[in-house]
């Protein structure tokens, strides 16, 4: 994407982004800068670069409703492979237990999953953006460094299995903010008995904002200020809803 002007531009409102995989948020608010130059950007939660989906970008005065934004609940769709755990709880981490699926049934790996759901503390883990006296736990983590890591409280209201075929389990997830995917499947992957990690994630809902909504960067590409306009949501038409800014 190219600038398509030197000053800034005041702009007021949410517009959903589909974000790429191996994109980290900040990589898709950069992007969005550097092409329209908008005076004021932020996001709504952020995504896992190997994560894809709803991005929630705020505008202008629509940044006054980030801490809204930030504690709706979000549905997940994903994909998760049985028999192997890896340090990082996903396709980025180095392998570090392999174990046996052989005689695991669709039926157990279903209860399992049930008894993930309600009110409950997760502990996040190491490889993530989560600070520790100021320092990012991922940073830790390269050090080959593990810290004790306090629980924070997530509710799962939907964990379903959507198949599972040859050790891969396909799911999909609604959960409360603050509810670290990789870790509940390297949860699950204990639980069950056979470890576990994350091998795909997409949001597809974020509170009433859905993935039908969000627009492709590449939908962005050689687009005026004017067009791109055109993609926000009215921050107005939120201002009631999420209380008085």
């Amino acid at each position: 994407m190219t600038p398509k002007s030197n000053c800034l531009n005041p702009l007021d409102g949410i517009l959903c982004i589909d974000k790429p995989y191996h994109w980290t948020s900040f990589d898709v608010i950069r992007c969005l800068r550097r092409q329209f130059h908008v005076a004021k950007i932020g996001h709504a939660g952020t995504l896992d670069p190997l994560a894809t989906g709803l991005l929630i970008i705020l505008l202008g005065k629509a940044t006054r409703l980030f801490q809204f934004l930030m504690c709706l609940h979000k549905t997940y769709e994903g994909t998760i492979q049985l028999g192997i755990e890896t340090n990082t709880y996903d396709l980025e981490g180095e392998i570090i237990r392999r174990s046996s699926t052989e005689g695991i049934q669709l039926s157990h790996v279903v209860k399992v999953m049930d008894s993930f759901l309600g009110d409950q503390y997760q502990i996040p883990p190491m490889f993530s953006a989560k600070k520790l006296n100021g320092t990012p736990l991922y940073k830790l983590a390269r050090k080959g460094k593990e810290v004790a890591r306090n629980p924070h409280s997530i509710t799962i209201f939907q964990f379903h299995c959507v198949s599972y075929v040859e050790t891969i389990l396909r799911f999909q997830l609604r959960c409360s903010k603050g509810t670290y995917v990789r870790s509940l499947a390297f949860d699950l992957g204990r639980k069950i008995g056979c470890g576990a990690h994350l091998t795909g994630l997409r949001r597809v809902q974020n509170g009433s904002f859905s993935i039908d909504q969000a627009i492709d960067l590449k939908t962005l590409e050689d687009k005026s200020f004017e067009d791109f306009q055109t993609y926000v949501l009215p921050y107005q038409n939120f201002c009631a809803a999420y209380s008085n800014p």
